[in-house]
């Protein structure tokens, strides 16, 4: 490995105490600048896009949604009096904001038709009105190809907006240089190329730049000058880390190591990506000094841990002239915990914050990482365990199956890390071993693991369901863990999709499977251009109005495959009828087919539960939430 890990020394700070009252501030000093549980008063809905101080701090921006539809409206906050002081009723946006310079200039993107970000806008909130849906604000840039998705960020040194138009194959960013008051018109850093990603961030005269130009595997690391259309100037960043030479690249896009995001401070650079199947975080530090040099770096460093399996990433940062990295990490036993860590020694970290968990106790609890072979014989996946040590030690001692619930998702190069999460503890409290299939469609093993040929993507979409079906038979016939009479399944959205196509594969197997918002009828949708952001997934699935995807598709659409006379578990498939990204009817007609279609005398029961008050993304009301959650595990027990 070009990078070294270095042994951490770990030192927990001690919080404040709290007398737990809602009333009373947690830490000294502390401001309440937004207070959600009062923005929700006489809402069905309402969940918080973004939220940001002003360059001055004295304003705050932020946005909601009231919907669950992905909708919001904005404000302006003044946090010296605690007033709105800018707010257009007329006016829905995506989400997204972003202060200029000042105090008085807002970036923002309108949706279209087919709720896809398309427009950006600058806004002066002391001229413009607060009733005209935004009429006096400026249009920036308007993208009109429906496969692309636009995004606006500010540079960590505040010097530069970025916006970004980008489709899941090809991306495009433009900068506005917001320290040059002469500045008004926005200059791409490099045009689109077709199949070309790549992402930028800022440091002292230089882009940073994460892409897979020359069809690279994964994204490598490069820097240019902070110019307008550099695509020619970029140069694959190099340096050396403990026991290596200089001049290595340190991202060369290979498939050994994956890089995800990049985050510029003042004297450092911080990369995000995979190695080993697991998410890492490298530490480049750079030296100004050589040679006039501003992209030389110095050392690079992988930060380590102790456990086998865990979930890693940088937190929320706003300083740039900082030398201190603030990480969250968690495990599937360790609650999670923010670090921090000293960028010019790694060796050095604070825990800052851990969650608190009553009544849990670690040492009763044990997870594996480990491997199953494919049907192709050759392919690894990756699966994460977690369970009771003495339900473990008593199936071990006895070979009585366990109660057994299979987790998976495994679309849009998304990963699903080996994290903690506290109401899990329901499940293995109660005797259950809870395990997560890291399969092909996901990121975890690198892009490849998601892109043609080789991972789950147009025409080799169905690795991912083929993958699940034969982490579930290792556990049956190999790890001879569970059983199918004690043996339930779960995904949400495409993973909904990937339990449908499972269920149509491998009926058996399950005694219980939970559809969460499933994109189960995947060749109707995806051919219906009207349908919310229906062809921005065309790069996804592949486009079904061509002859050649809508073959492939119609073999894997849980809707069009249901086994007639087949014995299915018991199927719970829950929806939002506010939901853009599936639409509702797709749960309903699914359990329709699957009712008439199936032996209804040896399957389970099939259930639909529509929220009329959500989205895609269930209850907002923590509570709520946790209500529906306890629906869905009520059903599975």
């Amino acid at each position: 490995s070009s990078s070294f890990a270095k042994a951490a020394a770990t030192t927990t700070t001690t919080e404040p105490s709290w007398d737990g009252q809602a009333d009373t501030p947690i830490l000294p000093g502390e401001q309440v600048i937004v207070n959600v549980n009062e923005l929700a008063e006489g809402q069905k809905y309402c969940s918080m896009g973004a939220v940001k101080h002003s360059p001055s701090h004295r304003l705050l921006a932020y946005s909601a949604d009231y919907t669950g539809g992905e909708t919001c409206l904005f404000y302006v906050k003044d946090l010296t009096t605690g007033e709105v002081v800018h707010h257009d009723a007329s006016l829905e946006i995506s989400g997204s904001l972003t202060w200029g310079a000042d105090d008085s200039t807002l970036f923002y993107l309108k949706l279209d038709a087919a709720h896809r970000p398309y427009q950006v806008y600058k806004r002066n909130i002391q001229t413009s009105g607060t009733d005209n849906n935004g009429a006096d604000d400026e249009l920036l840039l308007e993208e009109l190809d429906d496969l692309y998705w636009m995004g606006i960020s500010k540079t960590l040194d505040g010097r530069y907006l970025l916006v970004e138009t980008s489709s899941k194959e090809t991306s495009e960013f433009y900068y506005l240089d917001l320290h040059d008051p002469t500045a008004t018109a926005l200059q791409c850093i490099a045009p689109r190329r077709a199949k070309v990603l790549y992402d930028v961030d800022h440091r002292n005269g230089a882009w940073w730049i994460s892409s897979n130009v020359g069809n690279l595997p994964n994204m490598a690391l490069f820097t240019a000058p902070a110019v307008a259309n550099c695509a020619d100037q970029w140069k694959l960043v190099t340096g050396s880390s403990s026991g290596s030479g200089d001049g290595e690249v340190l991202f060369p896009g290979s498939y050994e190591r994956s890089l995800d995001h990049v985050t510029c401070f003042a004297n450092h650079v911080v990369a995000s990506g995979r190695e080993g199947g697991l998410p890492r975080v490298w530490v480049l530090s750079l030296n100004d000094e050589d040679d006039g040099d501003t992209t030389a770096v110095q050392s690079f460093d992988r930060l380590s841990f102790a456990e086998e399996a865990y979930d890693v990433g940088l937190g929320r940062h706003y300083e740039f002239d900082t030398t201190k990295l603030v990480v969250g990490y968690d495990s599937m036993v360790t609650p999670a915990q923010s670090l921090e860590i000293d960028m010019t020694d790694v060796t050095q970290r604070k825990v800052l914050k851990e969650k608190k968990v009553p009544g849990y106790d670690k040492a009763l609890y044990g997870t594996e990482r480990t491997t199953v072979t494919a049907r192709d014989g050759t392919t690894q996946i990756p699966v994460t365990l977690v369970y009771r040590n003495d339900v473990m030690e008593e199936h071990k001692a006895s070979g009585k199956p366990i109660p057994t619930h299979l987790y998976g998702y495994g679309s849009y190069g998304a990963c699903m890390e080996a994290d903690f999460r506290a109401t899990r503890l329901a499940l293995l409290n109660r005797g259950i071993v809870y395990v997560m299939a890291h399969i092909r469609g996901g990121g975890e093993m690198g892009r490849q693991w998601y892109e043609e040929p080789n991972g789950a993507k147009y025409l080799c979409k169905k690795n991912t369901f083929n993958d699940f079906v034969d982490v579930a038979k290792w556990l049956v016939d190999d790890r001879k863990m569970t059983s199918p009479e004690v043996f339930s399944c779960e995904g949400r959205s495409a993973g909904g999709l990937l339990i449908g196509a499972t269920i149509n594969q491998a009926p058996e197997l399950f005694k219980v499977a939970i559809l969460g918002v499933p994109f189960v009828d995947v060749v109707p949708t995806m051919i219906d251009a009207s349908i919310p952001l229906t062809t921005l997934e065309w790069e996804e699935w592949g486009n079904p109005n061509e002859v050649k995807y809508h073959q492939y598709m119609m073999e894997y659409s849980p809707t069009q495959n249901i086994v007639k006379g087949g014995k299915y578990p018991a199927c719970l498939l829950t929806g939002g009828l506010h939901d853009p990204r599936v639409q509702y009817w797709e749960p309903s007609k699914f359990a329709a087919a699957l009712r008439h279609e199936q032996n209804s005398e040896t399957s389970g029961p099939v259930c639909v539960k529509m929220d009329m008050s959500a989205g895609h993304f269930s209850a907002s009301d923590r509570y709520k939430y946790l209500k529906e959650l306890s629906f869905d595990f009520a059903f599975m027990l």
